[in-house]
């Protein structure tokens, strides 16, 4: 087994290298003065079963064509076999046509990852299960409930918990996490009557009393997860957590979150945090390198991946 980290998200990387106690393959990554990506890969990889570790998360153009272009150097370099992990795989959310004459993006990447060399895929909480159908090779689609299970038994109190899903699309996940800690479910529902107008927020569930957990895969600019804790709290919750698979946090998400009345946000760590984030006082991180460690060890090994999740 060979470990390969690209610059998107270095600390993660390391970390999963830690906990495989396998060193990161030396590999020089750097650009011409026009942006052109070079990548060398500094040592013998014939024969080796490469893992590349690499989120396309901001820039994400960049770093899709790092992870494109290093796996491509491991396939020309007669590496054995090539597995691309993505933490987080951008494009996600453009699974599908939105109208007219618009692409479907998360499809052209999976192309663009399998004709540069990957042999199969491992990834973390995809947004829309059925992008696995969109790779002509094996995926697997990693999931962190298990590390938000466990953080959350260590932290609250399961009497007075209710599981929140923040909008109708996100109930599978919202149930499955509900069941895991024995708590009840609700749903936030979102409305906007006419273009242009303010949105209302339903709370499918009764919500007094409780501590919500609101669950989901990605935050980016916050403004739903705000709107959703406002509602819940006007509803009579007596608290409301955020736990988030992805961290995107664009633009001004960060002060929205420090600004809004959620109690806290955990983010895991498959996007690299900005100094932001790491500043902020109810933003904390959550380790998913022992998760991608162990999927890799058992990938090398030929186990069951799935197991980690029954």
């Amino acid at each position: 087994m060979m470990l390969v980290a690209g610059n998107s998200n270095r600390a993660l990387a390391e970390e999963i290298s830690a906990y495989l106690e396998v060193p990161l393959c030396k590999c020089q990554v750097r650009r011409f003065a026009d942006q052109e990506i070079y990548v060398e890969i500094l040592e013998n990889v014939r024969g080796q079963d490469v893992f590349v570790i690499q989120s396309t998360s901001y820039p994400a153009n960049d770093n899709l064509m790092e992870l494109l272009i290093i796996m491509d150097a491991a396939r020309r370099a007669s590496a054995r076999r090539v597995t691309a992990v993505l933490p987080y795989f951008g494009y996600a959310r453009q699974d599908r046509k939105h109208g007219p004459r618009t692409p479907i993006s998360a499809k052209l990447v999976a192309n663009l990852i399998a004709g540069s060399g990957a042999n199969r895929v491992l990834t973390l909480d995809l947004h829309a299960g059925q992008i696995q159908g969109f790779f002509d090779i094996p995926t697997d689609n990693l999931y962190a409930a298990p590390v938000m299970t466990r953080d959350i038994k260590e932290r609250y109190q399961s009497d007075n918990l209710m599981v929140v899903s923040p909008d109708v699309g996100g109930v599978v996940r919202a149930r499955a996490l509900a069941k895991r800690i024995d708590a009840p479910l609700a749903i936030v529902d979102k409305r906007r009557d006419k273009p242009g107008e303010s949105e209302v927020m339903n709370i499918i569930g009764d919500v007094e009393g409780r501590r919500c957990i609101l669950i989901d895969d990605i935050v980016d600019s916050g403004g739903t997860l705000c709107n959703a804790a406002n509602a819940l709290l006007e509803k009579g919750a007596t608290g409301v957590i955020a736990y988030i698979t992805h961290g995107v946090l664009s633009g001004g998400a960060v002060a929205r979150i420090t600004a809004s009345r959620l109690e806290e946000l955990v983010i895991s760590n498959s996007i690299e945090p900005t100094a932001a984030i790491n500043a902020a006082p109810n933003i904390r991180l959550l380790s998913i390198a022992p998760l991608l460690g162990e999927a890799i060890n058992r990938t090398a090994l030929e186990k069951s991946v799935s197991s980690l999740f029954d």
